[in-house]
């Protein structure tokens, strides 16, 4: 499933995409924001795969919002203007989409994003599948992490603490940042939790227990579960 964000201050335009959205496969709408600051907060909390960016809006430019970002999504500009091509391209857009929007020239941006997000993907499964753990930045240290130590992560905005069986770390990196440095044991079950599946000794449709921790499972996150769930 991939996650999706429309960023755009027109909402004829927002209805116009989440229509397209609906006719495909596989992709799930996050949010719908009329403006750069609403979607800050989201991809604060979500996991966002897609970011369909208009470029001329009030108060934030769609271009200086996606500049500013620590963690990009792929990217899809969606714009009335021709004269912000050359950003696109500078920026890593996967597509430049001129109003009005047509279902065929929509369809064609997805498939580019599905071959650059495969092929993203295998490069990141790759290098997981070589390295069982993870470097991360402590007091101007980097401190080595292995996969199997981590009982499950909990965020703090800005920051994350790792648990481990008699010990935590805190550290200033987002969840989601985090979580694509990570291989597939671990799982997110909520905007606050990734857990290690190795380590869930029992679980609810609720909530998973890891040890004698309880953890929260959150709606929009169960079906991230469904994998595990079947596989035991």
């Amino acid at each position: 499933m991939y996650n999706c964000i429309i960023v755009d201050d027109e909402p004829l335009a927002r209805e116009l995409i989440e229509s397209y959205l609906n006719k495909l496969p596989n992709f799930k709408l996050v949010a719908s924001c009329a403006n750069a600051i609403e979607a800050s907060s989201i991809l604060s909390l979500e996991k966002v795969d897609l970011l369909f960016l208009d470029i001329e809006m009030p108060v934030l430019k769609g271009t200086t919002f996606l500049k500013n970002l620590a963690n990009k999504p792929k990217v899809i500009f969606t714009t009335a203007y021709r004269d912000y091509a050359l950003d696109s391209y500078e920026l890593d857009a996967i597509d430049y989409l001129l109003k009005p929007i047509f279902f065929e020239r929509f369809f064609l941006a997805i498939q580019k994003f599905l071959r650059t997000y495969n092929s993203s993907n295998l490069i990141t499964e790759n290098k997981n599948k070589r390295n069982n753990y993870v470097f991360v930045n402590k007091a101007k240290k980097q401190i080595k992490i292995d996969f199997d130590a981590i009982l499950y992560l909990e965020s703090f905005k800005d920051y994350i603490k790792i648990h481990f069986k008699e010990d935590t770390l805190m550290i200033k990196e987002s969840i989601s940042a985090f979580e694509k440095k990570i291989d597939k044991r671990f799982i997110r079950i909520h905007r606050s939790y990734i857990v290690n599946t190795h380590k869930i000794t029992a679980f609810t449709k609720n909530d998973v227990e890891v040890g004698k921790i309880e953890i929260p499972i959150g709606n929009s996150y169960k079906e991230n579960l469904i994998p595990f769930f079947n596989s035991i």
